[in-house]
């Protein structure tokens, strides 16, 4: 298969004809779980060709007609493969005095089972009355909602008109301009002003409503959530204005969140102006929302300035990790982004050992020909990213050198997408009077080798030496002897602190008996914790020490929520326990229909049924 010589998961090929302008008018019905209606797209020839190569997956295309006098245009779709297929159409025989730039109308149908919408039924919603639809098009699934060129490299404007039945709501990642009604339909018109690569597009339609909760931000979600959603997200431009003291303005206008339905996959999904989070972040006390932060932060490193290609994924992930916790410094303390930072290593390590040491795919830039992004996707980008980044600013001078230079980064490079060879020209560019430092990084080992980072930054310990001494006396405790713990033991850690004194157990090589798991269970009352992300870890914690009645609770967390950081590792651990293997592919079997596709995808993988 051609795929374009810049991105290896697109057919797309900008260098001759590029997107400019993407409107879309659609309707939704719930019935046929499809998309119905038009695309229209605004493209600039960049060269002499005569054609414009789309991507496109399972769409069902009627016609294609130039929009300057209806006339049809000839196009042709190849045969589909995994990443879905090419669509060339031919551009108009303009008689115009510009014949560089066109615009060409498509009269399309989504797919049923299109890989970038989640169709639920109304028992699938908290409300339980009506139906709901949310979009998730990152890595490259753009491409099964519109034609387009569904590649980083290209960015567009866009707009759009969405026809619902009147009793739904619909939002997007750009602004609303109005609301019109009929006898039986709204109709929805948003736009977007600033371009943005095809991932970016996103769309939800459900019973919503919505609660401000900062002079450009409100909360979006089914009404059942909107007040605690409300309380969790209340320090969101307290976040929003430490980005803009470390990045530069922010340029979006609206920052709206939007709680989707537990099956959503991710943690956050950065769409501009309306960021996506999971409802397992409401954890009732503001502990989770760090999720935020980071989406925030997305706003400048990948919304504004963007990773030419999948490969270069750590320009996006990596850099919003390191000012997610230098926000979280600002509003807690330099101590809270180090053992953030330390926790983040934790993770790497243990997503290294699933992976292989020697798998390039835990490359910084891995080579994605042939490889699906989503088979790529890892924590690898964020935190050995993160961890990059850090050993550089503690290498160049720490926080009030390397500050600035991100600004500047993001300033020079804004509204463009590049690779990293871009930014490490410009870094050194930036820091001319430290060629000598810069020329001392192992740079060919960190960006293109696999395995750990070859060098771990000096990180302060003082919050993680408290969990990781309380781990070690539950370890080495005698059991003869009467237990020495209380529930004091926990009482001042925060709970990002109980997170990793729980890792810190299950990454340990000694495998605590059942009896020593109870007591730690019944001592710290961890059976009632509702924060997810203490849960996960106890959760893998029973199963590790072969917990059997604590088998259901897990594949029940596993199954209630979508978000691949917690269902994948529980289904590999019950999968690594031979006697509870068949039931973990069991349950895997029957849920997997109300599952997003990138989660069911790689629970596949995980399970080894696709072997």
């Amino acid at each position: 298969m051609a795929l374009s010589p810049g991105d290896p998961s697109s057919y797309a090929r900008p260098d001759l004809a590029v997107v400019t302008h993407t409107h879309l008018e659609l309707t939704v019905d719930f019935d046929r779980k499809v998309l119905e209606g038009k695309v229209i797209l605004d493209i600039e020839r960049t060269s002499s060709a005569n054609e414009i190569i789309l991507d496109n997956r399972k769409l069902v295309i009627s016609n294609i007609t130039n929009t300057v006098d209806g006339s049809s245009l000839e196009y042709s779709i190849e045969a589909d493969v995994e990443f879905g297929s090419k669509l060339v159409v031919q551009l108009p025989q303009t008689v115009r005095d510009d014949n560089t730039k066109y615009k060409i109308e498509i009269i399309y149908e989504t797919s049923p089972d299109a890989t970038s919408l989640q169709w639920l039924t109304a028992e699938q919603t908290t409300g339980g009355i009506h139906p709901y639809l949310f979009s998730q098009c990152q890595a490259i699934h753009a491409r099964s909602m519109f034609p387009c060129q569904d590649t980083p490299s290209v960015k567009s404007t866009y707009s759009a008109k969405i026809s619902v039945s009147k009793e739904l709501t619909v939002v997007m990642s750009a602004l609303l301009d109005k609301v019109s009604e009929n006898s039986d339909k709204k109709t929805y018109e948003f736009h977007q002003p600033v371009p943005i690569p095809s991932y970016l597009v996103a769309i939800a339609i459900g019973a919503l409503v919505s609660k401000q909760v900062g002079p450009r931000s409100k909360v979006w979600a089914e009404k059942e959530y909107i007040d605690q959603s409300a309380y969790e997200f209340g320090e969101t431009e307290t976040m929003l204005q430490c980005a803009e003291q470390l990045c530069g303005p922010y340029i979006w206008g609206i920052y709206d969140i939007l709680v989707l339905p537990p099956s959503f996959p991710f943690g956050g999904m950065e769409n501009p102006c309306l960021t996506f989070v999971t409802p397992t972040i409401l954890a009732g006390d503001r502990s989770l929302a760090n999720v935020i932060a980071h989406e925030i932060s997305h706003s400048w490193t990948g919304n504004l300035v963007t990773n030419a290609n999948f490969e270069h994924f750590w320009l996006n992930e990596g850099f919003t990790m390191f000012i997610e916790r230098k926000i979280n410094a600002k509003m807690f303390s330099e101590k809270t982004r180090h053992f953030e930072a330390l926790h983040g290593i934790e993770c790497l390590s243990e997503e290294m050992k699933n992976l292989g040491e020697t798998n390039q795919l835990t490359n910084l830039v891995p080579n994605l020909i042939g490889i699906d992004p989503d088979d790529a996707f890892s924590i690898v980008p964020y935190e050995k990213g993160h961890t990059f980044l850090f050993y550089l600013e503690q290498l160049l001078g720490g926080p009030e050198v390397f500050e600035p230079f991100l600004k500047s980064y993001l300033n020079t490079y804004k509204y463009k997408s590049i690779k990293t060879d871009i930014w490490k020209d410009y870094l050194y560019q930036y820091f001319s009077e430290e060629v000598k430092l810069l020329n001392s990084v192992d740079w060919d080992t960190w960006l293109y080798k696999p395995g750990m980072p070859p060098v771990i930054p000096d990180y302060d310990k003082t919050l993680t030496n408290a969990c990781t001494e309380l781990a070690k006396r539950w370890i080495q405790w005698d059991e003869s002897t009467v237990s020495p713990f209380t529930k004091l033991d926990i009482e001042s850690f925060s709970p990002g602190q109980k997170v990793t004194f729980l890792t810190n157990l299950h990454k340990s090589p000694d495998v605590l008996s059942l009896d020593k798991i109870q007591l730690i269970t019944a001592t710290y009352q961890l059976d009632l914790v509702k924060n997810s992300e203490i849960r996960f870890v106890w959760l893998r914690l029973c199963i590790k020490s072969r917990w059997e009645p604590k088998v259901s609770d897990a594949l029940e967390f596993a199954t209630e929520q979508g978000r691949m950081k917690f269902v994948r590792p529980i289904f590999r651990d019950l999968y690594e326990w031979q006697e509870m293997r068949q039931r973990a592919i069991d349950v895997y079997l029957e849920k997997k229909n109300k599952m997003m596709y990138v989660t069911a995808h790689m629970l596949a993988k995980d399970l080894h049924l696709n072997d």
